[in-house]
This record gives structure tokens, C-alpha cells and sequence, in this order.
């Protein structure tokens, strides 16, 4: 099994070539996750904070671990010492509550905002006007524990590849907007069935999951 896991990541990363892949972990065991490290890989990305926070105790301490899903404030404490990069920011509320936490760690947290650019009104996200409230408000001006690394966004889950082009090309033009001002080298966008749309739309980071694991 561990050979086609590996076969698979080792493909995607020809396709992709300097786009940063984070294998996302939801779900999987411990021993396909410990194969994917196996492979040199070590970026995973998980969504559910208890599944972080067991696969983190149980896996080797040099993965970095993103949080690619909904965050709640009253979980922040938990990955709190370790994670590596929060790519769901989705108010400033959250983000304080990360501050607090990274602060009694003595760690900056690094995160990304999670935009709204999808159709479905399930995803969550930021729309522009609120994420440019957030960068002008003092209380956000004044968080010393956090860094934000840039903008992570979701297409609508469609076949209309158009539309979903549509929804990257939006997003990139926030974050080209944004990034020179702000420092932010980081725009998340793409899944297993959309990554090469997303690159093509200048993602340089893409989430997936079932492309690898599925043999």
C-alpha cells in the first residue's frame, strides 16, 4: 500500500512543482499517515482539532500540521503549542483568542483568512468588505502572537469548471490587492478535484486527500 500512497504524492508533486502540498490527513490511520512521512513528506493538514491533536501526540514531532478546517474559539488551546499554520480565520474574535493562546506558549501563530467565494451559503469565510474592516481595526493592528501568512478560499463544489475558475481568479485578485501591503506570500486555494485549476489561478498551496490515499 505504502508504495502507491508514495506513487501518488510523488505525482502530484511532479504536476504541481513548486506549489506547497499539504496532505490532508481527516480520517486516514495513523500507519497511511506514517507511510506518507515514510515518503519525506511532512506537511498534513487536518480539520478536526481532537484528530490533530491525536495524530500530533502519535506521529513524528517534525510534521507540520495545518488546521484546514472551522476552528472554534474554545479549541484554540489545544493546538495552540504546536500548529503550524491555521488556514480558517474567519473573524477577529477568533483571531484574539489565537493571539491569547500563542502568547501563553511564547509562540506567533501563523494563519491565513479564510475568504467566502464559493456560491453554497454553508462554507465559511470573510467576505472582502469584512476582511478589510478586520485589517483597519486597531484591535487587530495590535495582536503581537499572531502572523498572517495570507488568504485561503473554497470554490463551489460544481462540475462548472468556469465557475469554479471564476471563484480562484477572484480570490487571487484580493490577494494580489493585498499581499505587497501586507507581506502575505501565501494564497491557499485548491482540492483534489480542482488543484490544477486552482494553480493555474496562482494558488501556491493546495489541500488534498483522496487523490493520494485512493489505490
Amino acid at each position: 500500500m505504502s508504495h502507491s500512497i508514495c506513487k501518488n504524492i510523488k505525482q502530484i508533486e511532479q504536476e504541481i512543482g513548486n506549489t506547497q502540498l499539504v496532505v490532508v490527513s481527516k480520517y486516514r490511520s495513523l500507519p497511511e499517515l506514517q507511510e506518507v512521512y515514510d515518503c519525506g513528506h511532512r506537511h498534513y493538514g487536518e480539520n478536526r482539532v481532537q484528530e490533530l491533536t491525536t495524530k500530533y501526540e502519535n506521529l513524528p514531532k517534525d510534521i507540520h500540521w495545518h488546521l484546514i478546517g472551522h476552528l472554534q474559539s474554545n479549541k484554540v488551546k489545544y493546538i495552540a503549542p504546536f500548529v503550524y499554520l491555521i488556514h480558517s480565520i474567519d473573524s477577529l474574535k477568533l483571531l484574539k483568542e489565537v493571539d491569547k493562546e500563542a502568547r501563553k506558549h511564547q509562540r506567533v501563530i501563523s494563519f491565513l483568512f479564510q475568504m467566502h467565494i464559493a456560491q453554497e451559503e454553508t462554507k465559511f469565510g470573510l467576505s472582502k468588505t469584512e476582511l478589510d474592516e478586520i485589517l483597519l481595526d486597531p484591535e487587530y493592528i495590535n495582536l503581537t502572537h499572531v502572523a498572517c501568512k495570507g488568504l485561503m478560499g473554497m470554490a463551489s463544489n460544481t462540475e462548472d469548471i468556469d465557475q469554479v475558475k471564476k471563484e480562484f481568479e477572484y480570490l487571487n485578485s484580493v490577494y494580489t490587492e493585498l499581499k505587497d501591503k501586507h507581506h502575505y506570500d501565501t494564497l491557499s486555494m485548491g482540492m483534489s478535484g480542482d488543484y490544477l485549476t486552482a494553480i493555474a489561478e496562482g494558488s501556491n498551496l493546495i489541500r488534498v486527500g483522496s487523490k493520494i490515499f485512493s489505490v
